[in-house]
């Protein structure tokens, strides 16, 4: 009887055991499962934020910015609020100088009644148009003849020429004529099509879009010097802010470059996007500060003293404060480089001294280098975390110099709206030819801009010179970056 009790607990006991080392089994099936459901959610969220990220450049290049989703069913009305939140209030000035004068009596009688009118007082109305244009034809009578001892042809030319062509082109566009084609194309980005429509209907000069690939093109070859002498100019600025953007060229994905300072500004249309083209259009010794973006090529400039661009580093934090729900370390960096511009607006307005400067600037490194050893668990924080200790060294250079140091790359990015307006009209250029016309004349014309001159002078006297010449030298300044 025992013998019995003693195999069924036997038993038992076995069944028992099996039944829970099934279940174990059951259990360890299951927690490779869901670890392996894990890795592959954690997978996916790592791919949808990239996804996020790339959405959400791609939304600041689309073709039309003013149209992002659904539009809002009570949208707020347009324009300046009334009330204190307007702002100061403008018209447009009186003309300095009236060249015709008209009278504007009362009627004989009153139009509501008929009544007698009695005059109060007068009043002054001004009217500022456009004059009728027409084309002005130049003819120049010139004297051909040959040298008597040598034989060589010899040709007259007038100051008001702009070429010594002859016989099949002796018909051209004039400076003027000229000037504003290159203006409304490489600055304002009109298709060359609308330009003859616009010369043909407004002003009465015939000309169609193949005579104006040919005169601006030539306006880019007078042009050359000028802008050579500029791409000197920039390699030896103190400051330089480089960015770049994507451009066509033969329907080909190519890279506009754009180099700013405050007075001067260079393109240049490249097939790359790395350190060799940045160093083409800078100079791989460049020895100033380089404002720039956080894009690796450009810290290959080793001689280079670097401040990267606040603006990037602060969007990146709203960004992980906004979708990722980050609410330690993004808001902490935020605070810091807000800090830093505060401190920055505070010399400027003469409230900080520049020894006052020092001191904020050796404080707010202590404390981004102590948030950026401690950035949390999120994988985007870590990720943010690394690219500032690389950048860390380029963070507050502007503080050294916050007058003539700018603490973003906002130089570059305006300098390359117009590009981009144009890349949106026209899509770029067909060919290496008219990429390089493009960054010429584009180049001459912003650098004009920033330092206020007109076009048509420059343009007239770099096309009517029988020789190349160059124009636009720009004073030079020397930036202190020592701490």
């Amino acid at each position: 009887m025992q013998a019995s009790w003693r195999a069924a607990s036997r038993e038992k006991l076995i069944a028992e055991l099996e039944r829970q080392e099934r279940e174990r089994e059951q259990l360890r099936r299951e927690r490779d499962r869901y670890r392996q459901e894990r890795d592959r959610l954690r997978k996916k969220i790592e791919r949808l934020e990239d996804e996020l990220d790339d959405a959400r450049r791609a939304l600041h290049r689309q073709a039309a910015p003013f149209s992002r989703g659904t539009p809002r069913r009570r949208p707020r009305r347009p324009g300046r609020k009334p009330g204190a939140a307007y702002g100061r209030t403008a018209h447009r000035r009186i003309p300095p100088q009236v060249h015709e004068r008209y009278a504007a009596p009362l009627p004989p009688r009153c139009p509501e009644c008929g009544g007698r009118l009695r005059p109060t007082r007068h009043a002054t109305q001004y009217q500022e148009d456009l004059p009728d244009v027409r084309p002005l034809v130049r003819a120049f009578d010139i004297a051909i003849g040959r040298c008597a001892d040598c034989g060589r042809r010899v040709q007259g030319r007038h100051p008001l020429q702009t070429s010594d062509a002859i016989g099949a082109a002796a018909a051209q566009l004039g400076p003027a004529a000229v000037t504003m084609a290159v203006v409304l194309s490489k600055q304002l980005g009109l298709p060359l099509a609308k330009i003859a429509t616009l010369f043909r209907e407004r002003f009465g000069l015939t000309i169609t879009p193949g005579g104006l690939v040919h005169a601006i093109r030539r306006a880019a070859q007078c042009a050359a010097p000028t802008y050579d002498a500029l791409r000197a100019q920039i390699r030896g600025s103190p400051v330089v802010t480089p960015d770049e953007t994507g451009w066509k060229v033969n329907a080909q994905l190519q890279w506009l470059w754009a180099a700013a300072t405050p007075d001067t500004t260079v393109y240049a249309i490249q097939p790359g996007r790395g350190f060799a083209e940045a160093a083409t259009l800078i100079g791989a010794d460049f020895a100033g500060v380089l404002v720039r973006d956080g894009w690796a090529p450009y810290r290959r400039f080793e001689h280079a003293i670097h401040q990267t661009c606040l603006a990037h580093l602060l969007r990146r934090c709203r960004t992980l404060i906004r979708d990722h729900r980050e609410r330690r370390f993004a808001p902490g960096v935020q605070r810091i480089l807000q800090h830093a511009l505060w401190i920055r607006d505070q010399y400027q307005q003469g409230r900080v001294s520049t020894r006052g400067v020092a001191i904020a600037r050796g404080h707010l490194e202590n404390q981004l280098n102590a948030i950026i050893d401690h950035p949390g668990k999120a994988r985007v924080a870590r990720r943010f975390a690394a690219h500032l200790a690389v950048e860390f060294p380029a963070v507050f250079t502007f503080l050294f110099e916050p007058d003539a140091i700018d603490a973003t790359n906002w130089r570059a990015e305006h300098a390359l709206r117009p590009a981009i307006v144009t890349r949106k009209v026209c899509g770029g250029n067909r060919s290496e030819r008219g990429a390089q016309t493009q960054a010429v004349l584009a180049s001459v014309l912003r650098t004009i801009q920033q330092r206020e001159l007109d076009a048509g002078s420059v343009f007239s006297e770099l096309l009517r010179s029988p020789e190349p010449i160059t124009a636009l030298a720009p004073p030079g300044k020397v930036i202190n970056t020592t701490a």
